[in-house]
């Protein structure tokens, strides 16, 4: 292509590369990247993804309201179970902790709330919750955004992004009646062989 006399060359910058659940910098080498999205007014569905699968989402017809919580391996990286409970209608507190209690030894559970989580959120709940490492579970109200990833069975490394609140406030609320969606990511270190 010949260009006329004074014209700048363009440079194009190339597409920064996509990395694993949409983090903005790669994973390290044996590590499981993850990413936990709550809920956000009526139409920032939830969403859960690990080492670049999305888990639970609303594509994929198995997010809902109330607490989302997907079971991994530690040591495969595979998904073993994933439910939603509804806390706002029904009893669902009992299933949800008896679920959280049958998860494997050397597991993740990766939980994020959509809508409300915590309006028939029994002390059961919140204590099975808690026993995992949980510092907020105690404080969630209506409609708080939540997001929460626990190990069972093997501790994970501190200064780990874990766990993230937001409170639903009239006055501050991005959505009417909803706050933001809130998020964490990053690398769980694969266990070592």
């Amino acid at each position: 292509m010949v260009r006329s006399i004074g014209e700048k060359p363009v440079l194009k910058a190339p597409s920064p590369r996509r990395q694993k659940c949409d983090h903005w910098t790669q994973c390290p080498p044996n590590t499981y990247a993850y990413r936990l999205l709550s809920g956000g007014g009526r139409d920032k569905q939830a969403k859960i993804c690990f080492e670049d699968k999305l888990l639970m989402a609303e594509k994929l017809g198995n997010i809902g309201r109330g607490i989302n919580i997907a079971v991994v391996s530690y040591v495969t990286g595979k998904v073993i179970a994933a439910r939603t409970f509804d806390m706002y209608a029904g009893d669902n507190s009992a299933p949800m902790t008896q679920f959280i209690q049958s998860a494997p030894a050397k597991s993740l559970l990766l939980m994020v709330t959509q809508d409300d989580g915590s309006t028939r959120l029994k002390a059961e709940a919140r204590k099975a919750i808690e026993a995992l490492g949980s510092k907020e579970i105690q404080n969630m109200r209506f409609r708080s955004s939540w997001v929460f990833l626990a190990a069972r069975g093997f501790e994970l490394p501190a200064g780990l992004p874990r766990e993230k609140i937001n409170h639903s406030d009239g006055a501050k609320n991005r959505y009417h009646g909803w706050p933001a969606e809130i998020q964490i990511e990053g690398c769980v270190p694969r266990e070592p062989s």
